[in-house]
């Protein structure tokens, strides 16, 4: 009889246990529309704010965008996508530079569509082919994005410009997300596409 803490009948994944499905990360995620995106960095690289700027862009073009979680994020592979979760510990909570942790409207849960690395600039070279990495075992685009960038204020145009990208179907007509005001109630799984 085949161990139910091993996945090695499931193709695709290596002999390990079923508990490496799931984990905790030291990232951000928001959601855009029905998007989950996770926002990776070392400390003090933006993370918090590259969120909250995403938060309010999309606000300001009649979109839907909300916090799932900040500083620490649960990420489960379910189905062949991965879920984020905030840890229950600070849900609902963000670091505002200047003005420490303070409460905001968020969802529970998300399915992640696009990692977004914050790091530090580097030589000016021609850009590597898009990357992909491993989130709990699933494939994900990946953005990276130079912390200069973000701070000048262009980090919001191109997550969302590579989220569009990456997402196939989805398009301004196809997939317009709930209007700020319109948007599923926060704490409500279904808000972020997760059953």
């Amino acid at each position: 009889m085949p161990d139910p803490t091993s996945r090695r009948d499931r193709p695709g994944f290596p002999d390990a246990p079923a508990a490496d499905l799931r984990e905790t990360v030291h990232a951000t995620c928001v959601v855009v529309g029905e998007a989950g995106v996770l926002i990776r960095g070392e400390s003090r690289a933006g993370k918090s704010s590259l969120a909250l700027a995403l938060i309010e862009w999309c606000t300001l073009q009649g979109g839907f965008a909300a916090l799932v979680g900040d500083d620490r994020v649960r990420v489960e592979a379910r189905h062949g996508r991965v879920v984020a979760r905030p840890h229950p510990a600070i849900a609902g909570l963000i670091e505002v530079r200047g003005h420490g942790i303070v409460a905001v409207d968020h969802v529970p849960a998300c399915i992640l569509r696009l990692v977004v690395d914050l790091v530090a600039p580097g030589p000016r070279l021609p850009e590597p082919q898009e990357p992909e990495v491993a989130i709990v075992g699933v494939a994900l685009p990946c953005l990276r994005i130079d912390r200069a960038a973000r701070n000048v204020g262009l980090a919001p145009g191109l997550v969302l410009a590579k989220l569009l990208a990456a997402t196939p179907g989805v398009s301004s007509q196809s997939h317009t997300p709930p209007r700020c005001g319109e948007a599923p109630a926060p704490h409500s799984a279904g808000a972020a596409g997760v059953a």
